[in-house]
């Protein structure tokens, strides 16, 4: 098996991992980026809506098609970062530049391939806020719908047709500033902390030593690195979120348009709806990630090298 091959398998696996841990704070993210004014809730109201709605299982609506969207989304883009950078990095540390690059080679492969898994995971997300039962007293809860993969496929064929499976994809190109960043982030992190921990080595008088970084460090790196990604580029995060959906009120021109219709219709935060439990659930997943991958690479090297 190659070496890219490794990372990706590595990749999807971490991921997987760092989904089921922090699925919930997805969801709530999600239901609230795709909130518009006129029903806008706190993080709170969300969280005791969808428990009357659908009980604490509720929260983890959309899960089955995050754990195969995130699996595929880290297979593919590990594999094509890790071959990517086999080319361009040939044995020296990784500039500024080069990282970019990388990134924005994987990231929108990764992105389009990925598309449609993420319309479907909105999709199931958000499913219960557009149903209603009207026959149903005020005073009952109402009961919310759960649909499959397989049916949240056929309903969104069946209203817009194969074209549904791209909503969003404006924006999710926009997005892969955020993997770029957050690569190049951890790239030049864990670059100068490497030179400065083996500057110390060899002052102490290990001429050849080279230093390497434990998966605390990793894991912190990943953490610092997700945070700065995510706050930059959360205001995208909300256009796509609410043209995967297929908000009525979101039918945004571009992500421009998406961007200025916002700012006008709800202010600049409605920008930045969810964005506390959206930077919870994202730097937790990226910190798990980063050493979940690192550790299961290790591992899968030394069980084939046995």
């Amino acid at each position: 098996m190659s070496d890219s091959a490794i990372h990706a398998v590595a990749g999807g696996a971490a991921g997987v991992l760092a989904m089921s841990i922090t699925y919930p704070f997805i969801f709530i993210s999600t239901r609230a980026a795709v909130e518009t004014k006129s029903d806008n809730k706190s993080v709170y109201e969300v969280v005791v809506d969808v428990i009357k709605r659908e009980g604490l299982s509720g929260m983890y609506s959309g899960l089955s098609s995050s754990l195969l969207g995130i699996a595929v989304t880290n297979t593919v883009y590990y594999y094509f970062y890790e071959r990517s950078r086999g080319i361009v990095q040939k044995g020296k540390a990784l500039s500024t530049p080069e990282s970019m690059l990388i990134g924005l080679i994987a990231g929108s492969a990764t992105t389009i391939i990925s598309n449609p898994l993420w319309v479907i995971q909105t999709s199931q997300a958000v499913e219960s806020m557009q149903q209603s039962e009207p026959s149903l007293a005020p005073s009952q809860p109402k009961v919310a719908k759960k649909l499959s993969i397989a049916a949240t496929v056929r309903r969104l064929l069946a209203q817009d047709g194969i074209g549904a499976f791209w909503r969003g994809i404006g924006p999710a190109l926009v997005l892969v500033i955020n993997p770029i960043l957050q690569y190049t982030v951890f790239e030049q992190l864990k670059n100068t902390l490497i030179a400065r921990r083996t500057a110390k080595l060899r002052a102490a008088g290990i001429a050849a030593a080279v230093a390497a970084l434990s998966d605390g460090d990793i894991f912190l790196l990943g953490a610092l690195a997700k945070l700065v990604a995510t706050s930059t580029t959360y205001p995208y995060i909300v256009v796509k979120s609410r043209l995967q959906a297929g908000v009525k009120s979101a039918k945004y021109s571009s992500s421009l348009d998406g961007l200025t219709t916002i700012i006008k219709d709800e202010g600049v935060a409605g920008l930045y709806k969810g964005i506390g439990s959206k930077l919870v659930q994202s730097v937790l997943t990226a910190a798990i990630l980063f050493a979940g991958q690192h550790r299961i690479y290790q591992l899968t090297k030394k069980a084939l090298a046995a």
